[in-house]
């Protein structure tokens, strides 16, 4: 039986009718859900769109400004400003700004801008050009050309831009710029900062945390009731820090040296200028001092076809030298200048006394080494007393009071006079030196150190040592810094001038005085002399590594008044560009144009009695017959003794 034919068209049409059924109903609850949809929006819109409003804006926040920090000021003792922050502007550019185009289809900034910037800044219209066309996608471009603009430029800008409502996308972020009104003012001592404003070298690395502030910043956000509120974190500035430099007493100074520089020339000098009564720094420099406000130039020293030559490594290395301290970071020997504190140490321990008389044959024979006196070649400076081996500048009396000291008693002495150890004085980069230690100082060490070779100081510690021998023997812990004060004015801190330790006695110290001043007087540091007043002081002439070159350290430590010293000046030229270097003149010289200089301005004046010269010679002190004193000094058994007497 076969099987009935099926009517495909009939079921097709049923299935039809369902599917476009279906397709209605979901029609119908799409329209239906957006009616109500809409509906409900209205709604809201209507009675709550306010209040979500608020919300809405109440939870956008506002990109906000960063306030940059002004660095706290460095002035000098009377409140001249050594470094300061100013404000400037860079100019910044908005490409997409300037080339977006009005109604009718044209840039209509571009032309008015870039003449504004041209009359105002120089910058060439075509410059301008092709800045935007190679940055047209950027909002914010810093012209780097032109950074660090005053508010005059700026200014004059602003008031063409108001006027003219074409010109349009030219910022100027303002930032705070290190500047120093001196240039080159204790440069050495200041130092300077980097582009991130973080102190390089001196007092700005050394007070870094004390100059440095915290930056504020500025941000705006709408409240509940739509209103714009602004709040402001102020920027918290850094502290003025006060130093002890007179900025004229270091002015002058500096003009010293560079004629000295001029005139002579030498490898390296320095000089200090202090108040031994409390530690306090009046002038340091080292030259060559070189612009705090372009640290990063080599010209100071080297020529173009030298700095050509140069790798990047070696222009670091260069630099680094420029920057250095002399006067802080370089040891020496410091040769007779540290006669004074053998002296004082042989007085305050009673080995010695003013009347006592030493022979001085040339020579001392130490050990195995026969060692020498400046009056070597005169066959010695005969009988003296203290005070004039210390005028003569014998080494052969120094060697046998170092003998007689002994040199347990002599290292304690090196210790108390700060040597051997940094001084603590507030500058970064300090050197410590080299001193014997009880250990390895035997009879040679001994003998030498006590004419000041053989071991290492720096400027620092010698000024600072020889400031204690002549105020009546106080150490001072030396400092560059007085006070710290708010940006307001409000004292923070304040450098403590107390007393580190005591030395010797005030009577040791009277008669050094006393001994310094006949040296100045009538002996080798006569030149030192200055007319009015009454100084004090002992040369050095230290001959350098290797021997028998012929190379030189020439110094001078000089005090005045002699009563009450105020002022202790140090200096020292290292190799002086001379054929015969040995001769402290070139120290002794320099001192006395400088002292004579500064004094009336430390107020120091000269006095008619000091000009009536003093009848007393050093040669008028009582000193024993040559019978009573064994020839050639101290023999090499004495300074066995000495050395057994310590063991």
């Amino acid at each position: 039986m076969g099987r009935r034919a099926v009517d495909t068209r009939k079921y097709n049409k049923i299935g039809t009718r369902r599917m476009f059924g279906r397709i209605l109903i979901v029609f119908f609850l799409v329209t239906a859900a957006t009616v109500i949809l809409v509906g409900r929006i209205l709604y809201l819109n209507k009675n709550k769109g306010t209040a979500y409003e608020k919300k809405a804006l109440s939870q956008q926040s506002y990109r906000s400004n960063e306030i940059n920090y002004k660095r706290g000021d460095i002035i000098d003792r009377n409140g001249n400003k050594l470094a300061v922050s100013r404000k400037v502007y860079d100019l910044v550019l908005d490409p997409v700004l300037i080339l977006t185009k009005n109604t009718k289809g044209k840039e209509a900034f571009v032309e008015p801008t870039g003449a504004a910037l041209k009359k105002v800044f120089g910058i060439s219209e075509s410059k301008f050009q092709n800045i935007l066309k190679k940055n047209s996608g950027i909002q914010y471009y810093v012209m780097k050309k032109y950074k660090g603009l005053s508010k005059d430029r700026v200014k004059e800008f602003e008031e063409m831009a108001e006027e003219d409502d074409l010109i349009k996308g030219v910022t100027f972020d303002e930032r705070y710029e290190r500047y120093y009104p001196y240039a080159t003012a204790a440069s050495k001592v200041i130092g300077f900062c980097s582009k991130e404003n973080i102190g390089i070298w001196g007092i700005e690395n050394q007070y870094n945390d004390q100059l440095s502030g915290e930056n504020g910043r500025r941000y705006g956000y709408f409240d509940s009731n739509l209103d714009l509120v602004e709040t402001v974190k102020e920027p918290v500035n850094g502290n003025c820090i006060v130093s002890t430099i007179d900025v004229n007493v270091q002015g002058i100074l500096e003009r010293r040296m560079k004629e000295f520089q001029e005139r002579i020339g030498s490898l390296n000098m320095g000089c200090i200028i202090m108040n031994p009564q409390n530690g306090e720094i009046y002038a340091m420099s080292s030259y060559p001092e070189y612009d705090l406000n372009d640290p990063w130039e080599l010209s100071v020293v080297y020529s173009e076809k030298e700095i050509k030559k140069m790798t990047e490594k070696e222009k670091s290395v260069a630099l680094n030298q420029i920057w250095r301290n002399f006067c802080i970071s370089d040891a020496f020997e410091p040769g007779s200048t540290f006669k004074p504190i053998t002296v004082a140490a042989c007085l305050d321990e009673g080995v010695t006394n003013p009347k006592r008389g030493y022979v001085c044959d040339g020579f001392q024979q130490v050990a195995e080494h026969k060692i020498k006196c400046t009056g070597y070649a005169k066959g010695g400076h005969g009988t003296i007393n203290i005070c004039q081996a210390l005028m003569e500048s014998c080494n052969d009396v120094m060697m046998q009071l170092g003998a007689k000291l002994g040199r347990t008693k002599f290292v304690d002495y090196n210790n108390d006079f700060g040597f051997g150890q940094k001084t603590g004085i507030d500058l970064p980069g300090e050197a410590s030196g080299g001193v014997f230690t009880k250990d390895t100082m035997h009879s040679v060490e001994l003998a030498t150190s006590s004419f000041g070779q053989g071991q290492t100081v720096t400027m620092i510690q010698l000024a600072a040592a020889f400031s204690a021998v002549i105020n009546g023997g106080n150490y001072y812990e030396p400092h560059i810094v007085k006070e710290i004060n708010s940006d307001t004015g409000a004292l923070v801190s304040s450098k403590d001038n107390s007393l580190v330790r005591k030395v010797i006695t005030e009577s040791t110290s009277d008669k050094i005085r006393t001994y310094l001043q006949k040296t100045v007087e009538e002996g080798t540091a006569n030149p030192a002399a200055v007319p009015g007043y009454k100084i004090g002081g002992k040369t050095g002439t230290a001959e350098k590594h290797p021997v028998g070159r012929g190379n030189y350290l020439l110094s001078f430590a000089g005090f005045t008044p002699i009563e009450h010293p105020e002022v202790v000046i140090y200096v020292v030229v290292d190799e002086p560009h001379v054929k015969d270097q040995a001769h402290s003149i070139y120290a002794t010289e320099f001192s006395s144009q400088v002292m004579k200089e500064i004094l009336p301005l430390l107020g120091l004046y000269q006095s008619d009695d000091v000009k009536k010269k003093d009848k007393t010679k050093a040669t008028d002190i009582k000193i024993p017959s040559t019978k009573e004193v064994p020839k050639g000094g101290f023999s090499d058994e004495e300074y066995k003794v000495a050395e057994e007497e310590d063991d």
